[in-house]
């Protein structure tokens, strides 16, 4: 099987065999589907990939559900956070694995959550069997390098920075170390919420999903074990751009999409990594109803946005109501890299219908 049929395949399992063929303009005047090129497949190397090989983890896909709680404390506090530094192989899609670095063994890595005003005495510790030497660098902390000048570990060795959380607002963090935009490529950036002494609006629930590029020397969908490809990175031509660390990890031929009940209001949070696109963020059957442009969670939010760039090394942040059940597919509105690299996300809305909003067969 090409791996183009693997990608339509998969693609269309995730998205619906209609609407994925309207995404990528395929429809002919017929209505008869037609194969669209996809000549980025051209860069696999003569000689082909290695097999695929064995995975240390079952999924490196943080699950979108899993944050802190919201701050329900009014008074500064100290918080001891460990947090570790793997490199794992994993699948980015069935039959395609690689050799992710990450913050936990998961991407993006998990999200601190604390007050303006508290204090986070922070330990980081790189896992013994790592083969190189990492670090973080939080974009919410006043200090050289975000802290990474002081976490600087190599395997087996740990270090502590204690930092007050001094200014508002959802930050990346991410592996600072010089070969930086390859770690961060291969899984190492997360989330640090520092909520307003007041507090965030409450909502009904909350998802946190991160984006990043990979960079391999194979095809997307191309069976095998893909070796890390500096020179696509410099060139900034990835071979997947994925939600959380996978290729349509949260779709149906997924884990399955994220459900909520209609009516709920929701508040999501989406890292984007990079290390090099800006995302063109959107919610396919939905719009940011209140939008924090950039992470900012103290001025006043932007309202009914349909698509809002989130560029590297940021958080947008962003809240929906689900008047209507079905599915809000969460994507970059670059397309091709939902339709080719595998840039989507389902959230399936469950509840009864509402022909008055929405009348599919009026």
């Amino acid at each position: 099987m090409t791996s183009l049929s693997i990608d339509r395949r998969r693609l269309m399992a995730a998205m619906g065999a209609t609407s994925a063929v309207a995404l990528a303009g395929c429809l002919s005047s017929s209505g008869n589907e037609q194969e669209p090129t996809n000549d980025a497949t051209a860069k696999t190397s003569d000689e082909g990939l290695d097999p695929a090989k064995p995975t240390d983890v079952d999924r490196i896909a943080a699950d979108p559900t899993d944050l802190p709680d919201p701050v329900d404390w009014s008074s500064p506090r100290t918080h001891e956070i460990e947090v570790t530094t793997t490199e794992r192989i994993a699948e980015i899609e069935p039959g395609v694995t690689f050799k992710y670095m990450t913050f936990d063994d998961q991407v993006p890595g998990p999200m601190i959550r604390v007050r303006r005003g508290d204090t986070v005495r922070l330990t980081l510790t790189n896992a013994a069997e790592s083969a190189v030497v990492h670090n973080i660098d939080l974009h919410a902390v006043y200090g050289p390098g975000g802290g990474a000048d002081d976490t600087m570990v190599d395997p087996g060795q740990s270090a502590t920075i204690e930092f007050k959380a001094m200014y508002p607002g959802v930050h990346v963090y991410h592996c600072a170390v010089p070969d930086m935009d390859m770690h961060i490529s291969a899984g190492m950036f997360g989330a640090i919420l520092v909520e307003p002494e007041d507090g965030l609006p409450e909502v009904d629930r909350e998802l946190y999903f991160g984006q990043n590029e990979i960079y391999t020397n194979g095809a997307a969908g191309e069976d095998g074990h893909h070796e890390f490809d500096y020179d696509g990175m410099a060139s900034e031509e990835p071979t997947y751009v994925t939600l959380n660390g996978e290729a349509y990890a949260f779709t149906e031929n997924g884990y399955g999409p994220v459900t909520v009940q209609k009516g709920e209001r929701v508040r999501i949070f989406h890292a984007n990594g990079g290390p090099n696109l800006t995302s063109s963020w959107h919610a396919i059957g939905n719009v940011w109803e209140t939008l924090y442009r950039d992470g900012d969670m103290v001025s006043d939010p932007a309202r009914y946005v349909e698509t809002t760039p989130v560029v590297p090394g940021s958080v947008g942040a962003a809240e929906i109501d689900t008047p209507v059940p079905g599915p809000i597919k969460i994507v970059d509105h670059a397309l091709s890299r939902v339709v080719r690299k595998g840039m989507l996300g389902v959230i399936q809305v469950e509840g009864e219908p509402e022909p008055e909003i929405f009348n599919p067969e009026p």
